[in-house]
């Protein structure tokens, strides 16, 4: 079956609000953990993880910093308007780029409370470092459900993370039924966090720690990071019945040259990745290499159908994909490489890369759930059910569970 005529419907599972965990563990690495490999169920806690992990392994994780995406300013009448910020628009494209520019910037957002501001400049005074600056906002044009907005703020060496800093919130994500508090600023952040860009946190790698980290390299196994910067729509539920009417959500990733590297290296052995949205950049990274081999002047952008639509793939072996990838990054003389990808995993597609997946336990009838699907087959809903039979927390501040493919 061709993923566009699955039906959403067949990935709903019940899913009782009091599972979804409103509030990390005290301590990131007590997590429950499922290891499920081929229908055998287990239990244990994260901290244990390396137990169950092959030796001489490659273990990638993401390594995107979530932005304080949320900004609270108010109309001299008083009326509240939330600005949430998006991707930027101007002067730069490239979100890791986006938060050293300084005196303006046009970013796409959502806004909250869009009709009570018809026109007119926002403005929000704030102190930081210890001195007071003032940040401006300016609705210009709408773009689909979101609008530009330009913003500039006083005094203009200030940079635009400086900005986020010192006026906006971590946003949690809307199943959250909560205020962002002040343990989110930490524990809604990965302990290996580096690369500003994304509005939603890689929770797989929530539960990660030094010591669990310490362990992990004690058995040899060793480790690499992505970075693609998650945006709102992964939150965005597939409403059209069938998935050929959901549009994926495209999110911006930067690759290493050492990455594809280590993954030519370890092509023979295990790939353990760290959540879906480093699955999602690792098979990109697959189908970015073949579409070298048809054109090497290409851009790296995936879109959602390209693994299904492009038949010359049945004669690419991983090792020659990313032997181009490489190639080409040696031919432009590029140690990082920038693009994007809008891929959709889904049942029927036929995993490249990654081996082992370590991720939470997602929503219903989510693109995510479409993801660990593919990659574990139908016995997702054993598992699913097992933790749901035996307390486990649910979602992004929810517990774990490591799937070897099927």
């Amino acid at each position: 079956m061709h993923p566009k005529d699955i039906s959403i419907a067949d990935y709903n599972y019940p899913l009782p609000d009091d599972r979804i965990a409103q509030h990390p563990v005290a301590q990131r690495d007590k997590s429950k953990l499922l290891i499920s490999n081929n229908g055998d169920i287990q239990e244990s806690v994260f901290e244990n993880i390396a137990d169950f992990l092959p030796k001489d392994s490659l273990i990638v994780y993401n390594n995107t910093k979530v932005i304080r995406a949320r900004m609270q300013f108010r109309k001299p009448t008083g009326a509240k308007i939330e600005i949430f910020i998006l991707e930027p628009l101007s002067p730069t494209v490239e979100i890791q780029n986006s938060f050293s520019v300084t005196a303006q910037c046009e970013w796409k957002c959502l806004v909250g409370g869009a009709k009570k501001w018809k026109q007119g400049e926002l403005s929000l005074e704030m102190e930081y470092n210890g001195a007071r600056f003032t940040v401006y906002a300016e609705k210009a044009e709408t773009i689909g459900n979101s609008f530009r907005i330009k913003f500039r703020w006083e005094p203009v060496e200030l940079t635009f993370s400086d900005v986020l800093i010192a006026t906006g919130s971590i946003p949690l994500p809307p199943y959250m039924k909560r205020d962002t508090e002040q343990e989110d600023v930490k524990r809604y952040q990965t302990i290996y966090a580096k690369h500003q860009g994304s509005v939603a946190a890689p929770t797989a790698g929530l539960h990660f720690t030094t010591e669990v980290e310490k362990s992990l390299a004690n058995k040899g196994i060793k480790n690499n990071y992505v970075s693609l910067h998650v945006g709102a729509g992964t939150f965005k539920p597939v409403s059209a019945e069938k998935i050929e009417g959901h549009e994926m959500h495209t999110e911006q990733v930067v690759i290493q040259k050492q990455l594809v590297e280590d993954l030519l290296q370890y092509s023979d052995k295990k790939i353990i990745a760290v959540g879906t949205t480093t699955t999602r950049s690792l098979e990109s990274i697959y189908w970015y290499g073949v579409q070298l081999l048809q054109d090497m002047s290409t851009s790296f952008h995936i879109k959602q159908w390209d693994p299904y639509d492009n038949e010359f793939a049945k004669y690419v072996t991983v090792e020659r994909s990313l032997k181009a990838v490489i190639e080409y990054m040696d031919a432009n003389n590029i140690e990082e490489l920038h693009g994007d990808t809008q891929i959709i995993i889904a049942p029927s597609y036929e995993y490249k890369i990654v081996d082992i997946l370590i991720t939470n336990f997602h929503q219903p009838k989510s693109t995510l759930l479409l993801l660990v699907s593919a990659f574990y087959g139908e016995q997702w809903k054993e598992s699913y059910d097992y933790a749901l039979d035996n307390e486990f927390r649910f979602l992004s501040y929810g517990d774990s569970c490591l799937f070897f493919k099927k």
